[in-house]
């Protein structure tokens, strides 16, 4: 076993430079590693992915567990626990709060409804949307869940991630048919989601509700995976208004990436 020292000398550095609490910061990434691993490990996998040995790792998780943020299976696996679903849930709404405006610049400069939308486990969750000022125009509730294999923030969320991972969460979900363009195939959406990689955008054609279309493009380094998104009527988003309204986006999600970054780095200030 590596020794104490050698072990914990990377897990140190942002302590030291930040000036804060190691046992703090070593949990938080705890918990993280856990979410990557889908939400389940072992100690051991946690200490060589970590590079902590297995005592701190130990005496980390009893209090996690003891403060409900981690539970321990019957097989003595750990998992995540239900605490954190209410810090989730804050925390969504309040990432929603910051992207406003932002929607609302889209809302602005496209003439259509925008949308932000997360990836929670298996779904897709709108987490905020500012409407369009036209009098037919498109709406999708706040909290709303919906899978990712008919929607273009789906396509967008999913695009990077590796093949077999998309295909195992297909089998979890099913590909219902929402219409008759719906994508219900794991290659036919593989095939989508390399699309999406080669042009830098998404599209939801018909596939969530018949006459409507939907662009959007994922939020680069957003702290948790985001997407966001204009939807109108399928006769005004046309492939003419795609290439006006999709740099738009572009633009706008990278700015909301920059506002998330100072965010999330000014804690102290």
């Amino acid at each position: 076993m590596p020794t104490s020292s050698a072990s914990t000398t990377d897990a140190a550095k942002p302590a030291a430079a930040s000036g804060g609490v190691q046992s703090l910061e070593r949990a938080f990434d705890l918990l993280e590693r856990m979410a990557d691993a889908g939400g389940e490990v072992g100690l051991s996998e946690l200490s060589a992915s970590s590079g902590l040995p297995l005592p701190t790792i130990h005496r980390l998780m009893r209090t996690l567990v003891a403060c409900g943020y981690v539970r321990q299976q019957p097989n003595r696996r750990y998992a995540l626990g239900p605490r954190l679903i209410r810090l989730g849930e804050s925390s969504a709404r309040l990432l929603g709060t910051w992207a406003r405006p932002y929607l609302a610049r889209l809302v602005e400069e496209t003439g259509e409804t925008a949308n932000m939308a997360l990836l929670d486990g298996d779904e897709i969750v709108y987490v905020a949307q500012v409407p369009s000022k036209h009098s037919m125009r498109m709406f999708t509730e706040v909290g709303r869940r919906v899978l990712p294999h008919s929607t273009g923030v789906g396509k967008a969320l999913l695009a990077h991630t590796p093949a077999e991972e998309v295909r195992a969460l297909l089998a979890r979900t099913g590909m219902p048919a929402a219409t008759e363009k719906t994508i219900t195939t794991p290659d036919g959406f593989l095939d989508a989601l390399e699309a999406v990689r080669a042009t830098g955008y998404a599209v939801d054609d018909n596939e969530q509700e018949i006459g409507v279309r939907c662009l959007a493009v994922p939020v680069p380094d957003s702290p948790t995976a985001a997407a966001i998104s204009i939807s109108g009527p399928a006769g005004r988003v046309t492939e003419a208004a795609t290439e006006k309204i999709v740099p738009i986006l572009q633009q706008v999600a990278r700015e909301l990436s920059a506002a998330l970054a100072n965010t999330t780095g000014n804690g102290q200030g």
